[in-house]
This record gives C-alpha cells, sequence and structure tokens, in this order.
C-alpha cells in the first residue's frame, strides 16, 4: 500500500508533462539552431513526430463534430429555439470580434511598434506558401454571397475528407434536424449509435492525448531551432505588444463580458488550464476542441450547446487572431512610414470582419487574412515576409485567447438560454479535488 502510494504522489498531471516537454523543447530546439545537423533533425525526427500528433487530433475532429452536433440538434427539436440559438450565437462572435480589431487598431496607433524600425535589420521569410493558399482562398471565398455559398457543401463526404468544418457544421444541423421530426421509435436507435459513436472518440481523445508531450516537445523543438531567438530581437516591440493586447483582452474584456454574466474569467483558465498550455504549446486550437467541449459539458454547459457553438466558434470567434491582425496590420504599415487616415481605418475593420470568416481549417490563417487585407487600405503585403519569423511566438498567444473566448462564449449562451447548470459548475472543481484525494490514496 505504502508503495502504491509512493508511485501515485509522482504522477504528473497532463498539464505538468507539457510544461516540461515545452521547456525541454526550448532548450533542444536552442541547441539544435545553426548546428550542422539542423535541418536533417528538424525533416526527419522533429516536424514527422510533431505532426503526428497533429493529424491525429484532425482524425478525430469530424467525428467528434457530427455525432454530438447532431444529438444535440435532435436533443433541442424546436426549429424556432434552434433558429434563435444560432442568431444569439452569430451575435455575440461579432460583437466580440469587432471589439477585438478595433482593440487591436487602436492599442497599435497608441504604442506604435513599427515607428523606428530600421528595416534593413530584419530577416524576410518566404511567404510564397501563403500567397498561394491566399489565391485559393480569395478565389473561393470573394464576396459576401460566395462564402454563404462556402458553407452549403456539393459533397458532405468530400468537406468531411478536407476538414472544412462549415459544410460539415451546416449538413449536421440539418441531419439533426430532421433526425428530430421523427417518431421516437425510429430516432431513438440512430440516437444510441451516435451517442456511442461520441463518447467512444472521447476516450479515443484520450488515448491521443497520451502522446501529446512528445507532440508538443517536437513542434516547439522545430520551430526554436528553425528560426532561433534572434528573430524576437529587432522586432521585440510587437511580440511585446500583442502579448500585453492578449492579455489585456482575456482579463479586461472577456473578464468584463463574463462578470457581466456573473462569471470568472480565471475560472475558466483554471477549467481549462491544461487544454490552454497544450493549445499555446502547439499553437492550433483543433488540438483542444474535444476536451474543451468534454470539459465545459462536465461543468454545466449543456452537450446541444456545446456541439453547436465551439465548432462554429471555431470559425467565427477568433479573438485572438483578429486582435493580432489589426496589430499586424497597423505594424507593417508604420514599418513603411504609411499614414492610415480613419477612413482607411474604418475600411480595414470592416475587411477583417469580412476575411477572417469561416477560413479557420486553412493552414496559417491570420497570413492568409492578412494577404487578403492589407492590400485594400494600401499597405504592401510583402511586409508580411518580416514578420514570418515570430510568427509562431505570436500564434501561440492568440490560440489560447481564441480558446477562452471561445469557452466563454459556451457558457454565456447556455446562460443566454437558461439552461447552465449552475450546480455541475459549483461542484466541478470539488469533485475534481475528491478524485485527486482517491487517486493518492489509491481508491480509484
Amino acid at each position: 500500500m505504502e508503495a502504491t502510494l509512493h508511485s501515485r504522489k509522482f504522477k504528473f498531471s497532463l498539464g505538468v508533462q507539457i510544461m516540461i516537454a515545452l521547456v525541454i523543447g526550448i532548450i533542444v530546439g536552442s541547441i539544435l539552431h545553426g548546428s550542422t545537423n539542423q535541418a536533417w533533425v528538424i525533416d526527419n525526427i522533429l516536424n514527422p513526430a510533431g505532426q503526428i500528433f497533429i493529424k491525429m487530433i484532425q482524425m478525430i475532429v469530424v467525428p467528434i463534430v457530427i455525432s454530438t452536433l447532431i444529438v444535440g440538434i435532435a436533443g433541442v427539436g424546436d426549429t424556432k429555439k434552434l433558429g434563435k440559438l444560432g442568431l444569439k450565437t452569430i451575435v455575440y462572435f461579432e460583437i466580440v470580434t469587432t471589439i477585438a480589431i478595433v482593440l487591436g487598431i487602436f492599442l497599435a496607433n497608441v504604442f506604435q511598434p513599427g515607428v523606428g524600425i530600421n528595416m534593413q535589420e530584419l530577416s524576410a521569410v518566404d511567404i510564397s506558401s501563403y500567397q498561394a493558399t491566399t489565391a485559393a482562398v480569395e478565389s473561393s471565398h470573394h464576396g459576401i454571397a460566395s462564402t454563404l455559398l462556402s458553407i452549403v457543401p456539393h459533397n458532405v463526404i468530400e468537406s468531411m475528407a478536407k476538414g472544412d468544418m462549415l459544410p460539415v457544421i451546416f449538413f449536421s444541423v440539418l441531419f439533426g434536424m430532421g433526425l428530430s421530426s421523427l417518431s421516437e421509435d425510429k430516432k431513438e436507435p440512430l440516437l444510441k449509435v451516435l451517442n456511442s459513436i461520441s463518447e467512444t472518440m472521447f476516450k479515443v481523445t484520450n488515448m491521443i492525448m497520451l502522446y501529446a508531450p512528445i507532440g508538443v516537445f517536437a513542434l516547439i523543438s522545430a520551430t526554436v531551432a528553425t528560426f532561433g531567438f534572434a528573430s524576437l530581437y529587432p522586432l521585440i516591440k510587437l511580440v511585446l505588444l500583442v502579448y500585453g493586447a492578449i492579455i489585456f483582452f482575456a482579463v479586461a474584456v472577456l473578464g468584463g463580458i463574463a462578470y457581466y454574466f456573473k462569471i470568472n474569467i480565471f475560472t475558466i483558465m483554471k477549467l481549462l488550464k491544461d487544454e490552454l498550455l497544450l493549445a499555446y504549446s502547439t499553437a492550433s486550437s483543433e488540438t483542444v476542441l474535444p476536451r474543451m467541449m468534454d470539459k465545459l459539458t462536465q461543468y454545466g454547459v449543456p452537450s446541444s450547446i456545446t456541439s453547436f457553438v465551439i465548432p462554429i466558434g471555431y470559425s467565427f470567434n477568433l479573438d485572438g487572431s483578429t486582435l493580432y491582425q489589426s496589430i499586424a496590420a497597423i505594424f507593417i504599415a508604420q514599418l513603411y512610414g504609411i499614414e492610415l487616415s480613419i477612413m482607411q481605418e474604418i475600411i480595414l475593420v470592416f475587411t477583417l470582419m469580412l476575411t477572417s470568416k469561416g477560413i479557420a481549417g486553412v493552414p496559417g490563417v491570420s497570413f492568409v487574412v492578412l494577404l487578403a487585407t492589407l492590400g485594400s487600405v494600401g499597405i504592401p503585403v510583402t511586409g508580411l515576409a518580416f514578420i514570418a519569423g515570430v510568427d509562431r511566438i505570436l500564434d501561440m498567444a492568440r490560440t489560447a485567447l481564441n480558446v477562452v473566448g471561445n469557452a466563454l462564449a459556451a457558457i454565456i449562451i447556455a446562460k443566454w438560454e437558461n439552461c447552465f447548470d449552475d450546480d455541475k459548475a459549483e461542484n466541478y472543481f470539488l469533485d475534481d479535488e475528491a478524485d485527486k484525494v482517491k487517486k493518492d490514496l489509491g481508491l480509484n
């Protein structure tokens, strides 16, 4: 018994494992940077090890979203209620992301991170891959009408294969509505199957999370080894401003919204501490989507809300990304000595509002949005080549803010719909502490 207690005391949680992997990854990446075998190690060991983790998460996202969303929609049943839920969700997303854009432009104008920087000291990074992606996105997302059409899949299987979430969500909502209209004896068997699929995929998520520390180590090592820390120094003002803006937005803006709805933003951060660390380390919201949905459901948000709000927020509620994009746009303008008029900044706000929607699944989404946006106000897109070297560092922070923003949105929508379980929320951390005590005593 004593040996069992001793062994259990030193069992690290997922969050601690990820933190250790992050630190070791930074150290290994620093050692590799500039070494003779740097390229070989990155291409043959680190990148494959990191991509295995990302791909395993991408593998389970679509089945989880489809199964939970269909079950959730079928549970709502009432089409009018579903319409109100969708309207409230989109309105909330638009308000919060617009605040993020305006705040980013305001802070960039006040602190002027791009003023006084000698462009000769900056290293330009090849962004041709982003430009190719941007061209493809612009051809399929040109105008509001095309954006709306892209939501409706012509082949839902193809959308699933591509991980194109908006068409998958659209299909799942319609399927759920159709299922809810059937008689109990006809819909019950399928609901049981979908529930089983959902619960199975969450178990698979826990299995994949065992690999998470290795994935985090590989991804952060590859990043540090590729760019090193030298690329940070000339752009330190930009990095500090983005991190400061993200912290301010999380605590003041999201915290203020949370307080209005009688929610503590720090409680949400505590709830998702492991997920935030994982999102920060991997710079990917996808890696935490399944676990975040599961935890919010356990915390008191109905599965019909989490399965609807979280996947849609993945495309429409990117607070961290939009905040960063507005700061980066003004930064590049300042870098080239371009003074934007009030009208140009207003155009920038509206352009970012449109271009940032619905392409969350695109690799390097923030860069793609900026490439599609800067030209509208006369800012040279070539300026993005100068900040590409620090983009990964900035991407980590904005991804963590995206996670907090979407978690808060799900809780607020649940409260707005008067279906948030306060008892579950109050008992969540008490139950968590009780489980820890049981594990320490060897009772589980």
